[in-house]
Order: structure tokens, then sequence, then C-alpha cells
């Protein structure tokens, strides 16, 4: 079983895909921390991307610094690199198909699991919001860490990060057809989670 979830940032994929995955007793990967891995060791190694995605240890999914803003930019921008991307997609495809830890199926969360990476997953969700609420919400995680930043910024970051990720020529981010679009700005997540449940439910019966 392998269910795909995607979406741009802080529109509550990351939180679904964690609930989905613990309920079903699923393995998950966050195939956003596969190309945060690779903006990291660009940004602290000077290396080349394409040489880092070739060259990426597991142990590197597992760096406290992947979830810094100035990493979550850089990966966004390696992300959009085709080399990058074939380079790991081999990595995504094998957890999917052979999830870790003798589990029964797989979740995997980012921005084109449905469409390129497992494009015959029998379930497909692609979690939106609006840019005002994935704002807020984005303030209120890094407020929650400590880390001063205005909404201007914040803003700013989000705008630049969706518009690479929708225009770049390679797996842009984009719900697959057969995808169930949830668009979560007046959702809270439980009801985003009994949503998903739902729809599972009825595409695996």
């Amino acid at each position: 079983m392998i269910i795909t979830v995607d979406g741009p940032a802080a529109a509550g994929k990351g939180e679904l895909s964690r609930r989905l995955a613990s309920h079903f007793n699923y393995a998950r990967l966050d195939t956003g921390q596969i190309y945060r891995a690779v903006g990291r060791r660009v940004l602290r190694d000077g290396v080349d991307p394409v040489a880092a995605a070739k060259s990426l240890d597991p142990a590197d999914l597992d760096d406290p610094e992947l979830r810094s803003e100035a990493v979550g930019r850089e990966a966004s921008k390696v992300a959009a690199i085709p080399e990058v991307r074939a380079a790991l997609l081999d990595f995504q495809r094998d957890f999917a198909r052979r999830p870790p830890g003798g589990k029964g199926g797989a979740v995997l969360d980012g921005r084109d699991c449905g469409t390129v990476v497992c494009p015959d997953a029998p379930v497909k969700l692609f979690i939106t919001a609006s840019v005002e609420v994935r704002v807020a919400r984005r303030l209120k995680e890094l407020q929650d860490k400590g880390v001063e930043t205005i909404r201007s910024a914040v803003l700013q970051d989000m705008q630049e990060r969706d518009a690479r990720d929708s225009s770049r020529s390679v797996a842009p981010l984009t719900p697959a057809k057969d995808a169930l679009v949830l668009d979560t700005s007046d959702m809270d997540a439980d009801a985003v989670f009994a949503a998903a449940l739902d729809y599972i439910s009825r595409k695996t019966i």
C-alpha cells in the first residue's frame, strides 16, 4: 500500500502524513528531507548539488539543521535541477516499494510523490491552503521554536518557493489528476485527518 501526500509548504501535509503513517503502522518518508539534506551539504560543504545527491547518506536525513529556513530555501533551488531529482528518484521509489522495518505500506510526503515518484499509488492526496493561512502557520511554527522573524519576510520566502516549485520544468508542484485535493484553509488537523481517512476507506474497499 502506498499513500502519497503532496502540497506546498505549510499546507499541513507533514502533520497529515505523520498521522496516517501512525494510524496504519506504515513507514513514512518526508521526501522534502532528502532535498533539504542535499541543500544542507551544498550550503555547508560547497558541494555541487548533483554530487551531493548522488552521495547522499541516510544519516544525512537526521541532521537537526535540515528544518532551518536557509536550508529550506536551498532545498527548493536544488530540487529544480533535473539531475538532482533523477539521482534521488530511485531512493524514494525503493522506500515506497520496500518499506523499511517490514511495514505493510508507505506514506510519502512531498511535492511530486503522486505525479512522478509513485504515479501508480492507489491513494493520492494533495493538501493545500491559502498563502495567508500558510504564512500564519509558518510564522507560528518559527515563533514556537524561538526564531525571530517578520511576516513580510516569511511571505516573500513562501511566494518565491511556491513560484520555483510550480514553474520548474521537471516535476512541477501540481495535483495528480486522480488525487483528492483538500484545501485546509478552514480545517483543523483533526478534520483533515478525518477527511483523508474517509477517502482512503472508500478507495481501498
